[in-house]
């Protein structure tokens, strides 16, 4: 999506200051209503903090699946990572999610690594590469605590005769003019990257071929990679008899830097899951903030939470009490918090993260197998 205001979501590239209820109007999803968050709490018990903070804010058929849920109709999870490097902490937003959905409504998850697609994207990619990034994000995935009898993960690349097969019947009713106005190619892109929103899809449809009966799924994730859904696996669905996929939309985690979401390509203003404790403090303590330029006149006109990266780290996954949450706010904004300090104390809960994560990690190694998909 390029637009006018200033910001730009593909699936590949978002940059600018997003403006979500704009994104919901061209995209053409639907705001999460109060009415869905209590059925979420009919069912759970609860309104899990990122969908009460409508950082999960948009969707498309969830209030199907909820109401076929409790009529008894089974569903599935599926989401994805795209391989190009190191996990940051901006990928587990969706991955948490998806684990508390898995926990909550004891189904399947079905996780896609796009291993082809970052090779065929990024120019100076190997397929060694992709592969080895795989095998390193499916460690974070595991220690993420997803239920090993539950959760497939799979390479496209390792996983292509499964995946071939289904992708090609989607591939037969989409044309390359549909492709070219969904997500922007050229006659210059490669084919690779034309045929595979054939196989981003084909995971949509995955469980009901495996277990050879209809299983709607559920995606959660960051809304850049609607455009799959919404142009190919929804479009197509009908067409091969198969439940449409639903989706539930993450806003994105920003950078430490000044716009924009986190991103591999800019590590200086990303975690990853594999820095080292110190260099993460690092980039937490020399990132962007609300702040004003002076400590006297930040005391006396206050922080600007509602812009700061720091606040948005407590906001999407390092404070889910919301009274607490809602003190570091009023005290940023009355200026009795200053960003050195909200920054030591963000650093710290992340440094508690990450042993702890790395720790799960490296136990993870040992249990790969049990969550592989393999042909």
């Amino acid at each position: 999506m390029n637009n006018k205001d200033g910001f730009n979501v593909t699936p590949w590239d978002v940059t600018g200051e997003v403006d979500y209820q704009k994104l919901i109007a061209k995209f053409g999803t639907q705001e999460i209503t109060q009415n869905l968050l209590d059925q979420f709490k009919r069912i759970t018990g609860e309104i899990h903090p990122l969908l009460n903070r409508k950082i999960f804010f948009s969707h498309r058929d969830l209030d199907l699946i909820l109401n076929n849920y409790e009529k008894g109709q089974e569903f599935c999870l599926y989401t994805g990572r795209g391989p190009s490097g190191n996990t940051h902490i901006g990928h587990l937003l969706a991955w948490k999610f998806t684990q508390y959905l898995q926990e909550k409504f004891d189904v399947e998850l079905y996780f896609q690594m796009t291993d082809d697609e970052k090779y065929l994207h990024i120019p100076n990619m190997t397929l060694k590469q992709t592969l080895g990034y795989t095998y390193e994000n499916v460690l974070d995935i595991i220690a993420m605590g997803f239920d090993s009898k539950k959760t497939h993960i799979f390479s496209d690349i390792e996983y292509g005769k499964t995946m071939y097969s289904i992708a090609v019947k989607i591939a037969k009713h989409i044309t390359f003019s549909t492709t070219k106005a969904v997500f922007g190619f050229k006659n210059s892109t490669n084919i690779g990257m034309v045929f595979f929103p054939a196989l981003q899809a084909a995971t949509c449809f995955l469980p009901s071929i495996l277990k050879n009966k209809k299983i709607p799924c559920l995606i959660p994730a960051a809304i850049d990679q609607d455009p799959y859904w919404r142009g190919i696996a929804r479009f197509v669905a009908p067409k091969i008899n198969l439940p449409k996929p639903a989706q539930i939309h993450a806003k994105f985690l920003p950078g430490l830097g000044k716009g924009g979401k986190m991103s591999s390509s800019n590590p200086n203003t990303a975690v990853f899951t594999t820095d080292d404790v110190d260099v993460a403090e690092k980039k937490i303590k020399n990132s962007y903030t609300g702040g004003k330029d002076t400590i006297a006149e930040q005391k006396l006109l206050g922080g600007r939470p509602d812009i700061c990266p720091i606040y948005d780290y407590y906001k999407f996954l390092f404070e889910y009490d919301d009274s607490k949450l809602k003190n570091i706010y009023q005290e940023c904004k009355s200026g009795k918090l200053l960003c050195g300090d909200c920054k030591a104390h963000l650093g710290n809960k992340v440094k508690i993260f990450l042993k702890d994560h790395q720790r799960k990690r490296e136990k993870a190694k040992n249990v790969v197998e049990k969550f592989m998909l393999r042909d």
